[in-house]
């Protein structure tokens, strides 16, 4: 040990600039970690706001530690990874888990030292690498709930053992972490043993035997060894967030958020309305049936800019009264891809994090689409299409949400001399959603949506659905409307719409 410090000083005299560089960065990361580290969560909402913030992530791209004493570079490795953990979150931010941003410990790139590499590499094959020391899996806090706790101080050479040790035994002794449950007889474990089993020793056991080294007492040889689940909820104390956007609301995907930059969305929402009508005033003698696809894709330009396009694929089928509604789907009158056109969601308003405006223009595919010649039967509009549309979301409490839309939409656009309608409505769309638990949403929704033309009409729309999401990137959505409109209610017709849709994020 003597030997050890008398090194240590000696590489600080041989180099100043490496101590004042540590000490630079130590002062500056102590006052940081103070600031926005509470309980051992982070107050991520007010690190995107800090400049010192960015001034750390400065001195970790600048400094060059490769001359350094082995424990000046452990410690300020640690604090890299931590801090870039946390810079990797608020690039991204508001975020409910480090999973929900693609390739967010593999793929993002960030600079150590001046080189590139990622968390992974940072981690396994500098740190864990360079120094294969267990403990360090109690002190490198990924972002999540399921990490050991982050505390409000740096690393530093001169303590780093004492504050790996301590670190240590709080995870071992943490009923939490270490889940002892008489009730099953098992020892439930984190995923950090598992994943990192070699780390240990390479066996159960040898696992068991580092865990009782550091608990007061030692976890009992009768029961068997078991796994819970990784908690990936972000570890962040939720200040400076929309207020109520805590617990399920966190964990939710948000509809009017834009996507995270250099990630993608793909939509796949599925409509089938039918209606019947009286002509006589009493039997119904007539359905109508329109089955539609909407293909949707965004891609991040930047974490406010999103750009795509749209698709749409429209199946029709008129009949009588009596026919299924799926003779849509395999017997329809008229099929074919009627709309494609580009589309941009932008987040004016950096504050406003769940408020945006999404454009997009679709260009006609296909020849008499209204059917205004006819030869065949209404499938879409001859003219374009431009849609506009405001999504704002409100969080009620913690498992509440209200989501407003109001659009602005220009229909079957071009010339009136070729029977084209430029017809003008303002929907508005009001859904009421309650998060039983992080995964599921149910909902309410009403929608009224008026033409603005010499003839007003109108139609409403009243219904319930449901999501769930099975991962961060996959959602499923199923949804029941009762529609109505002036020649529904003239005719004393009926209407519906069934629902199904997908939503995929990488």
């Amino acid at each position: 040990m003597k030997n050890h410090l008398s090194l240590l000083l000696l590489l600080s005299f041989l180099l100043p600039g490496a101590g004042q560089a540590q000490d630079a960065f130590l002062a500056k990361a102590d006052a940081f970690l103070q600031k926005h580290v509470t309980n051992g969560l982070i107050d991520y909402g007010a690190v995107t706001g800090d400049p010192a913030f960015d001034e750390l992530v400065d001195l970790i791209d600048d400094t060059d530690f490769t001359g350094w004493a082995p424990d000046q570079q452990k410690a300020y490795l640690i604090n890299a990874y931590n801090l870039l953990t946390i810079k990797g979150v608020v690039d991204n931010y508001p975020v409910g888990s480090v999973q929900d941003v693609a390739g967010f410990f593999d793929r993002k790139r960030h600079v150590a030292g001046g080189k590139s590499m990622t968390l992974n590499e940072l981690e396994k094959d500098v740190l864990l690498k360079t120094f294969p020391d267990p403990r360090l899996h109690f002190v490198l806090v990924c972002g999540a709930k399921g990490c050991p706790p982050i505390i409000p101080e740096a690393y530093r050479p001169e303590t780093l053992d004492a504050q790996l040790e301590q670190q240590t035994r709080r995870a071992m002794n943490d009923p939490q972490f270490i889940r002892v449950n008489d009730a099953t007889g098992e020892n439930e474990l984190s995923q950090i043993f598992r994943w990192y089993v070699a780390d240990f020793g390479g066996s159960q056991q040898a696992v068991v035997d580092f865990i009782n080294r550091f608990r007061e007492k030692s976890l009992p040889p009768d029961h068997r060894i078991g796994y819970y689940t990784y908690d990936w909820a972000l570890n962040g104390t939720m200040q400076g967030v929309t207020p109520g956007l805590t617990a399920n609301n966190a964990a939710r995907y948000v509809v009017s958020s834009t996507i995270p930059k250099g990630t993608t969305e793909t939509k796949i929402f599925n409509n089938l309305y039918t209606q019947r009508t009286r002509n006589n005033g009493e039997d119904f003698t007539d359905r109508s049936t329109f089955f539609t696809t909407i293909t949707s894709f965004l891609y991040g330009v930047s974490h406010r800019v999103n750009v795509g396009f749209d698709a749409r694929y429209r199946a029709v089928h008129n009949g009588a009264s009596d026919d299924s509604p799926l003779n849509a789907l395999g017997n329809a009158s008229r099929t074919g891809i009627t709309t494609f056109g580009p589309k941009v969601r932008i987040a004016p308003v950096p504050q406003w994090t769940n408020f945006s405006i999404q454009s997009a223009f679709w260009f006609p595919i296909g020849d008499d689409l209204a059917g205004r010649s006819g030869e065949q039967p209404f499938i879409d509009w001859d003219g374009a299409t431009w849609w506009t549309q405001v999504f704002n979301d409100f969080p009620i409490g913690t498992n509440f949400s209200f989501f407003t839309e109001v659009d602005v939409l220009l229909e079957d656009i071009g010339p009136e001399e070729e029977g084209r309608l430029n017809r003008l409505s303002t929907p508005v769309t009001l859904i009421y959603s309650y998060f039983p638990n992080p995964k599921t949403t149910l909902y309410v929704l009403g929608n009224y949506s008026p033409f603005w033309q010499e003839d007003y009409d109108y139609f409403w729309q009243a219904g319930v659905g449901t999501k769930y999401q099975f991962t961060r990137q996959l959602e499923l959505e199923l949804s029941y409307t009762y529609f109505s409109n002036q020649f529904l209610a003239q005719n004393m017709g009926r209407a519906a719409t069934y629902n199904l849709g997908v939503r995929f994020n990488l």
